[in-house]
């Protein structure tokens, strides 16, 4: 048996079952994340995300609007998690993460649905807001990977994490994709309504780098390594220079960083201005700028052009 995508090799020696049964014990007192709500989840008790001991799933497909190496010819093979472990007043999926459009199913059906999107020719298995259903996840990979799954896993997440539930993570995912929304507290308690998510955020990704390494390119698709995320906000409220210099100098100026421009107000945003506008030519031009003064190489692809002379 192969070693890649990385889950294979833990499925060959028994670990993959460690891995599981310790990430449904702490599902009985549950800190998967920084919200540490401490539920029995097992019992039927809900904390901040507000899902019990059951996978919610809103949606699957071949997903085409991601980077580049994760789309390739064939698409990123996105499921979208119901509800969050933030809650973000201007969440562009607002009916998923805040509403809970989903439906509640089996493992064994969770499992179904990633080798349905591997018969799609999807090149990953891109895990949406996972934070909350990982003990879910986990279990499903491994029913998924007895029955022929062979797909690299993508964990596409708000950064809100625990290291701990990360390191759980190890050799089972191949290229971690969160955003760092800001590294101000004050502002992820208002816009985010959760606590220390500065702090959270730079241990998580510190550690996701720390496993996978820079984001590895093989013809055209993601193999292995790290892509982090960046949404410009209204008004400086994302602290996007604090974010650049902090993944500049502390993770990897070779970070495969997306500087996302497409902020348009959702949800609550209107109640929160400037966040009830997007953002100015000059807000946007000022990010780039700020990539270029701190020497990000790799932001993703067609905001390169941005870097030319």
């Amino acid at each position: 048996m192969t070693d890649y995508p990385s889950y294979l090799k833990l499925l060959e020696t028994g670990e993959l079952d460690k891995r599981i049964n310790r990430l449904f014990e702490i599902l009985e007192e549950c800190t998967l994340c920084p919200n540490n709500c401490k539920v029995n989840r097992l019992k039927g008790e809900v904390g901040f995300c507000k899902v019990k001991d059951r996978p919610m799933v809103s949606s699957y497909g071949p997903h085409f609007g991601e980077e580049k190496p994760l789309v390739g010819t064939g698409g990123s093979g996105a499921i979208f998690f119901t509800f969050c472990n933030m809650a973000c007043v201007y969440c562009q999926n607002w009916d998923i993460s805040h509403l809970g459009d989903g439906d509640e199913i089996s493992v064994e059906d969770l499992a179904k649905i990633m080798l349905i999107l591997q018969v799609w020719g999807c090149h990953n298995i891109n895990l949406v807001t996972p934070t909350h259903q990982v003990p879910f996840i986990v279990k499903a990979i491994k029913i998924a990977a007895e029955k022929g799954l062979r797909l690299p896993i993508v964990y596409n997440c708000g950064g809100y994490e625990n290291v701990e539930t990360i390191k759980l993570l190890e050799g089972i995912v191949d290229i971690y994709m969160p955003d760092i929304k800001y590294l101000k507290d004050d502002i992820a308690l208002k816009l985010s309504k959760v606590r220390g998510y500065s702090s959270a955020v730079r241990s998580a990704v510190k550690e996701m780098h720390r496993q996978v390494g820079d984001l590895e390119i093989v013809d055209g698709v993601a193999r292995r390594g790290l892509i982090i995320r960046h949404l410009v906000l209204p008004g400086d409220l994302s602290t996007t220079e604090e974010v650049i210099k902090f993944v500049a100098e502390e993770i990897s100026v070779n970070t495969y960083f997306n500087l996302m421009d497409q902020y348009r107000p959702c949800g609550d945003a209107w109640k929160y201005p400037p966040l009830d506008r997007g953002i100015t030519r000059e807000e946007w031009q000022r990010a780039i700028n700020l990539a270029k003064k701190y020497g990000l190489k790799r932001l993703d692809e067609w905001r390169a052009r941005f870097f030319e002379d």
